[in-house]
């Protein structure tokens, strides 16, 4: 099973969700530690190649946890927010690029 790590502000924003969706969420990222697949995920290419976008809806609104799994060591939390409108707003995608690209700098040999 993978270890999760969280970049940035990724877990305390994901400890921000309402419980029910903080619990959706994290239930979502046991079943991909697991090598199961997430129950509503899809790829984000525009944001960068293996990252992932959990989708959780909750009566509270919609919530996102970006996410690339592909590395062998871990799965690593990129981005939590709140989605608002229909298409994402283009500071979260910002945020994630800057986070995998620190990322990606920081696992390189």
């Amino acid at each position: 099973m993978k270890p999760i790590e969280f970049c940035g502000t990724a877990l305390d924003d994901l400890r921000s969700f309402p419980q029910a969706a903080m619990r959706d969420a994290g239930y979502q990222l046991d079943r991909v530690q697991n090598g199961l697949p997430p129950d509503d995920a899809k790829a984000m290419p525009s944001v960068g190649a293996g990252v992932l976008e959990l989708r959780v809806w909750d009566g509270a609104g919609t919530f996102r946890v970006m996410y690339v799994a592909k590395l062998a060591d871990a799965i690593y939390v990129l981005h939590c927010f709140q989605k608002k409108k229909q298409q994402t707003a283009q500071r979260d995608i910002e945020l994630t690029q800057k986070r995998l690209k620190d990322l990606m700098k920081e696992l390189a040999p």
